[in-house]
């Protein structure tokens, strides 16, 4: 089968998923009472279903394009979009709002507390990573994997500084939160998390030809003419901006970067031009089915989708180190 084949295929199917996946649920909605007006199973699939299942979508998709250039940043499979503290940063800004949220009214009452927060705490981890990075000479993908790695367990320690600080209450918002759900997703913020998304699958289409020769290596990047420095701040900074925009959104949803782009590599090999529609429409089906399973497994009660993806992600990465050797090595 051709690659031009598959990825129709990836795309069809992932589709197919989304324009089932609202009907799915605790109940099914018949498509016919979508055309009577008032009808309360429309009001839930407009207002509710279509939402939720576009944001699942959004948010896959940029998970897992932004695991698809960390891997080709790092030439390794086991990374994932939060390796550079970006998640942690922003964990670290929304738990901030929840503990300080009633000296925080103004931006409460806007609705928009936890992702202003969440964004400026993922802001800050873009800009400690890079500097750490920049004061060592150069960027070495080595330093910048220290940086993120210091970073991450850095915030991750303030995340629980600030949940022991809090009262139960604010510490349960916390926890919550931590877990990663798409419950809370505004649907006013979806274009937002559309835009981002889409922003970053064009610019990652426009650097594909130059991630191809830095998964080859860096000399032989740098001999064909690639400015490494712009190429790494330029994939630091899309999957940063996709990942952190995600989490300020819907919390920190693991293992999804890790898992879509590895199983599109197996399938397509590692051309990045044929792996970014890929990835982005299959990692977006992907997560849409993790959150119609996080509805359906408890029901009536609903599983954060982050416990979802992790209990499916754990296996997922020691397949990959077990069949890896341990090395890591893309190729």
């Amino acid at each position: 089968m051709s690659a031009r084949l598959k990825i129709s295929l990836m795309i069809v199917s992932a589709m197919a998923i989304v324009a089932i996946a609202p009907f799915a649920g605790l109940t099914f909605i018949d498509p016919a009472s979508l055309l009577i007006e008032g009808h309360p199973d429309a009001e839930v699939f407009w207002r509710l279903r279509l939402p939720r299942t576009m944001g699942s979508f959004f948010a896959g998709a940029a998970l897992s394009m932004g695991g698809l250039i960390f891997q080709a940043l790092f030439r390794n499979p086991l990374a994932t979009p939060f390796t550079l503290g970006v998640s942690s940063g922003a964990s670290l800004g929304a738990s901030v709002f929840f503990w300080l949220g009633g000296g925080m009214a103004m931006v409460r009452s806007a609705g928009i507390g936890p992702l202003l927060s969440a964004l400026t705490g993922a802001g800050l981890s873009m800009v400690l990573v890079w500097s750490i990075t920049r004061s060592k000479g150069g960027v070495s993908t080595a330093v910048m994997l220290l940086a993120g790695v210091v970073v991450n367990f850095f915030f991750s320690s303030l995340v629980l500084f600030v949940q022991y600080l809090g009262d139960a209450r604010d510490s349960l918002r916390i926890m919550r939160w931590l877990m990663g759900s798409l419950a809370g997703l505004e649907t006013a913020r979806l274009a937002d998390l559309g835009f981002v998304t889409l922003f970053g699958g064009l610019v990652i289409m426009a650097l594909a030809p130059q991630m191809d020769l830095l998964t080859a290596g860096e000399e032989m990047a740098a001999s064909r003419g690639v400015r490494l420095k712009t190429l790494k701040l330029a994939i630091f900074v899309t999957a940063s901006v996709m990942v952190g925009t995600v989490v300020s959104m819907a919390g920190p949803i693991g293992f999804v970067g890790l898992m879509v782009p590895h199983a599109c590599r197996l399938m397509l090999g590692w051309s990045h031009r044929r792996l970014t529609p890929a990835v982005l429409f299959s990692g977006g089906a992907f997560l849409v089915l993790c959150d119609l399973a996080s509805r359906l497994v408890l029901a009536p009660a609903e599983v954060p989708v982050g416990i979802i993806t992790a209990l499916l992600g754990g296996p997922f990465f020691l397949w990959i180190l077990f069949r890896t050797g341990g090395a890591g090595d893309l190729f």
